[in-house]
């Protein structure tokens, strides 16, 4: 059990934690834009990419919102980066550790509680007691939405971190089993390889729902609240 959690400790490095550099490391990827009037493919697919994704994430929202499309779309990035290189060998996935989702989640989910705080001061308290509620549910209530408020930024790391840690754990198992049974039964492990290949790609669809979710649920906060 020890050596198959053993992918979720941050590597070290003569007794330093590489935890940053495997956070920085996704980035290296990405093109800066390019001076020149006519930018290479790469480029254009990227910046493509990126302006489709702001259009389609920013949609349901209003005009306020909108000021909030670099960050957006920086964390949607951050996040697809991540969750995507941790699906190569040998590599680590910061996404799997809570504090990492918890220290994106939290800032950002109270920034937006701010934002309703100082924009729409009575709409925002007016979300904690529902119009029309019996007056002996009233405290009920109030301490209900309150939970519900303060549980969004959990929620947000606590699914990132699961799903994500769900499904290194599946692929490592299966790996396992598979080269086990190499010397035993070839007819099992080809079998028990096709299903690591169709869950690999299971994994890959997943690491990019669950970057897209978590942006998804902080553009509907940020909705709520401007």
């Amino acid at each position: 059990m020890g050596s198959l959690f053993s992918q979720f400790t941050s590597p070290t490095l003569f007794g330093i934690h590489l935890f940053l550099i495997a956070m920085i490391f996704p980035w290296l990827f990405f093109y800066s834009p390019s001076n020149r009037w006519i930018p290479n493919r790469l480029i254009t697919v990227q910046s493509l990419f990126l302006g489709t994704f702001a259009k389609h994430i920013l949609m349901p929202t209003n005009k306020p919102a909108h000021k909030w499309a670099l960050l957006i779309v920086t964390v949607m990035v951050f996040l697809l980066s991540m969750n995507l290189m941790g699906l190569l060998p040998y590599t680590f996935t910061p996404t799997t550790q809570l504090p990492l989702n918890l220290g994106l989640a939290i800032p950002l989910w109270l920034a937006t509680v701010l934002v309703g705080l100082r924009n729409q001061l009575s709409a925002s308290l007016a979300h904690f007691l529902p119009e029309g509620t019996p007056t002996p549910l009233i405290p009920i209530l109030i301490i209900i939405e309150t939970i519900s408020l303060l549980i969004r930024p959990i929620a947000l790391g606590v699914r990132l971190m699961a799903n994500l840690t769900a499904g290194h754990l599946l692929i490592q198992l299966i790996a396992t089993a598979t080269m086990f049974m190499i010397p035993l039964s070839t007819v099992v492990s080809l079998m028990s390889f096709t299903v690591l290949l169709l869950l690999t790609i299971l994994e890959i669809a997943v690491a990019m729902i669950q970057a897209y979710v978590f942006v998804l649920l902080f553009s509907l906060y940020l909705h709520e609240n401007t």
